[in-house]
This record gives structure tokens, C-alpha cells and sequence, in this order.
């Protein structure tokens, strides 16, 4: 008999809260991601303006990267690349207990993004509280039951993304 059992987990217990850093100085506008970069409504990723002399956080294929500041703003992106981001992104980073794209989905569900932003602390430029999230708690599925939704999921995710790129063509089309 197959494991279908959902077991409850904090996300202290899925995934650690990376802070290794590294010098800004290999980075590009392509590789380093900031609360300005990340695109709202888990938008996406431009091109950096620009990018500071100091050290900042590392970040792997596969993290996810969540804008710390003002999360209601859901600025939230699965990795597909290295690089490194400013302090004000949280890099998650899976244990073995889940699957990295499907803690990325988790986590860009409403009720979590409520929970955050009700935790968050400050007025003007509110902050997640990493304490908080790290006691958030989510039932998580066997680790095949993940693969199945994540696939489904992100089938969904491409099949977006080819429409939203055909719909951009075919404004260029009808401007020319």
C-alpha cells in the first residue's frame, strides 16, 4: 500500500533559512535578486539596477526567494539559477522531507501570506517575522503524492507562460 498520509511540519522542519554569504562582485543584474527586482503577484524577476559592493546572501538552483519586506506583496521566485540577493530576501532552502517546488507552492498559497503579513513587524516598511515563519505549520503529503502535484502544477505554470508570451506577440502584432 502506497504512504497517502499528510503529516503535519513546521517550516522549521522542511526547509533551513540560508545565510551564507558571497561577494557581490561575481554577480550580474541577471544573477542577483532584490525586493526591487521581484516582480509582485509572484510576478517574476527583472534585470537588477543595481547591485551593492558589499556581501550579500547566496542563493542555489532550487531556493526559493521570498521578499521579506512587505509580504502582502506575495514577491516570491523558485530559483532556476545561482546567484545572490540582497538581506531583505529569505532563502528557503528544502530539506528532505519536501520537495523544493512543492514548498514553493506552499508557500504562495493566500493563507500563508496572510499569516505573514498579520506577523509581520514595522509600520511603514513591514518585515516577516523569521521566528513566526519558522513555527508555521503546514500537512505535507508523501514525498510521490509531491511529485504528482508538483508536476500537475507546474504544467499549469507553463502552460501560463506560453499563453501570457503568445499574448505579448500578438500585442506587438497589432501595434506594428
Amino acid at each position: 500500500m502506497k504512504n497517502n498520509k499528510w503529516t503535519k511540519y513546521t517550516i522549521d522542519q522542511l526547509v533551513m533559512i540560508c545565510n551564507e554569504k558571497i561577494d557581490s562582485k561575481i554577480l550580474n543584474k541577471f544573477n542577483y535578486v532584490s525586493a526591487t527586482n521581484l516582480l509582485p503577484n509572484i510576478g517574476g524577476l527583472i534585470p537588477a539596477e543595481s547591485i551593492p559592493s558589499s556581501r550579500v546572501t547566496k542563493f542555489k538552483k532550487g531556493d526559493i526567494l521570498f521578499s521579506n519586506i512587505r509580504p502582502y506583496f506575495k514577491k516570491l521566485l523558485y530559483a532556476t539559477f545561482d546567484g545572490g540577493c540582497s538581506n531583505d530576501v529569505i532563502v528557503f532552502r528544502s530539506k528532505e522531507e519536501i520537495i523544493p517546488k512543492f514548498f514553493y507552492y506552499l508557500i504562495s498559497q493566500q493563507y500563508f501570506i496572510d499569516f505573514l503579513t498579520a506577523s509581520s513587524k514595522g509600520t511603514k516598511m513591514p518585515r516577516g517575522d523569521k521566528d513566526a515563519i519558522k513555527k508555521f505549520e503546514f500537512y505535507v503529503p508523501s514525498r510521490n503524492i509531491q511529485e504528482k502535484i508538483t508536476n500537475i502544477l507546474s504544467s499549469i505554470d507553463s502552460k501560463i507562460e506560453l499563453n501570457n508570451q503568445i499574448n505579448e506577440k500578438l500585442e506587438e502584432t497589432a501595434k506594428a
